[in-house]
């Protein structure tokens, strides 16, 4: 049994950096194998996992910038994005072009149409996005990944901006609301994509 998760003591929490890409990663793409709007992205289970892995490792990148945090095992995971950058900009589309046509390969208008909805739905006011929250499943059930969003909040907490966030799993209401969070607006990609709600606190 892991001993963090059955003593008093809270998970230790830390920053991730560039040498952890590729663990969490791959724990991402294990996070988010049944999530259902990159299951609409990519509807044919094989090679999933192999372009999700490809997928999380850019948007690791991309979330340099950002805060970045994880597990020291990389059991569980959060990228946040900072107030002013939640929205993917021209020179990040372009500096990640060749690598996002080779994470998607004929699903790229599906991947475009996800990202563009996404960002149509963020909120008019500054906030704190967190862009990735995952647990790998032969973890979750711990606390380890309430752990590692909590530790974000209270990071970024203080100074009265919000936290935001989206999620296609409905299941994950719940998980959030107890963290805090309240569903703002309930939205659809496109006529028959994936259904999914946003969720503030603050």
């Amino acid at each position: 049994m892991d001993q963090r998760a059955s003593d008093n003591r809270a998970p230790v929490v830390r920053l991730a950096t560039a040498p952890d890409r590729p663990v969490l990663a791959a724990m991402f793409a294990r996070a988010f194998a049944d999530d259902p709007a990159l299951c609409w992205v990519f509807p044919n289970p094989h090679g999933r996992e192999r372009r999700l892995k490809r997928l999380f490792a850019i948007l690791f990148d991309s979330d340099a910038a950002g805060v970045r945090l994880m597990m020291p095992d990389s059991e569980a995971a959060t990228l946040w994005r900072a107030p002013g950058h939640a929205e993917t900009t021209l020179g990040e589309m372009l500096r990640y072009a060749p690598a996002m046509l080779a994470a998607f390969g004929g699903a790229i208008g599906r991947g475009l149409a996800l990202s563009k909805a996404i960002d149509a739905h963020f909120p008019a006011e500054p906030f704190w996005y967190l862009h990735l929250a995952g647990c790998d499943p032969a973890y979750q059930g711990r606390g380890l990944g309430r752990a590692v969003v909590r530790a974000g909040i209270d990071r970024m907490g203080g100074s009265g901006i919000p936290f935001y966030l989206e999620t296609a799993t409905e299941r994950n209401i719940g998980f959030y609301q107890s963290l805090g969070f309240r569903v703002t607006r309930e939205w659809r990609v496109g006529r028959d994509g994936p259904v999914f709600w946003s969720m503030l606190n603050g």
